[in-house]
């Protein structure tokens, strides 16, 4: 077997479309953002999981290009989570050598949030134990505009020749240009689809939809997502020798 073509003993970085916290939170007779609430306690239970099984990097989608759609009461709470989590989580994320960083359109978010994101990437900046990749406000169609956008600003400067312009230099226009590409992307909730999250990143990456809504997904159940995927061959287009 051709290196290729060989089994994963294990992904080293993780993407999760954290989905099913608004359903999580019905089914107990709440309010959709007490499990928006319930699922950030579970990324913090994730995040603890990662050194033990080897995942070096964790990606999690936190709110869409898409998720502006939403009721306004529902937005607005997302985004006082967002910065009640990063003002609350901060200490324990540098304390546990979690770097974390921010991808997505920082524009539409509000001025103390995007501080609030400086200030913790900064903060992290020297950590290198696990990497918390937050996709926040991003869509994968859009952060591939906004890339091409660059490169051809990048072209009409003359500081980039057109002709030299491929797929890896696109990717370094990309949010994610200091990072691998994810191995696996795991889905929650029951739902097939990718929702436009990581399309130039995941090309190459396996996938694992699974029924568990986003607060239920815990440490024995990451646990058994990855011994699964350790359980693929992984042949990049190529055939089994």
């Amino acid at each position: 077997m051709t290196a290729t073509q060989s089994t994963a003993p294990g992904p080293r970085h993780v993407a999760c479309i954290m989905d099913g916290n608004g359903r999580w939170a019905t089914q107990r007779g709440r309010p959709r953002l007490f499990g928006h609430h319930a699922g950030a306690r579970r990324v913090k239970e994730i995040v603890r999981a990662c050194p033990d099984f080897g995942v070096k990097y964790l990606t999690i989608f936190a709110f869409s290009t898409e998720n502006w759609k939403r009721t306004q009461s529902e937005v607005a709470g997302l985004m006082k989570l967002f910065r009640r989590y990063i003002q609350k989580e901060a200490r324990d994320l540098l304390a546990e050598g979690v770097r974390v960083r921010f991808i997505g359109d920082r524009i539409r978010l509000d001025d103390k949030l995007v501080r609030l994101m400086d200030e913790l990437e900064l903060l992290t900046s020297s950590n290198d134990k696990v990497h918390l990749t937050i996709a926040l406000n991003y869509g994968g169609r859009d952060e591939l505009g906004r890339a091409t956008k660059r490169l051809a600003h990048e072209v009409a400067a003359g500081r980039l020749s057109a002709a030299d312009v491929d797929e890896t230099t696109l990717a370094r226009f990309l949010d994610t240009h200091v990072l691998p590409d994810p191995d696996l992307v795991i889905r929650t909730s029951g739902e097939a689809r990718i929702s436009n999250f990581l399309l130039w990143q995941s090309a190459y990456a396996e996938y694992e939809f699974i029924d568990t809504l986003w607060p239920d997904f815990n440490r024995a159940e990451f646990a058994r997502v990855l011994a699964g995927y350790g359980a693929r061959e992984r042949r990049f287009g190529a055939i089994r020798a």
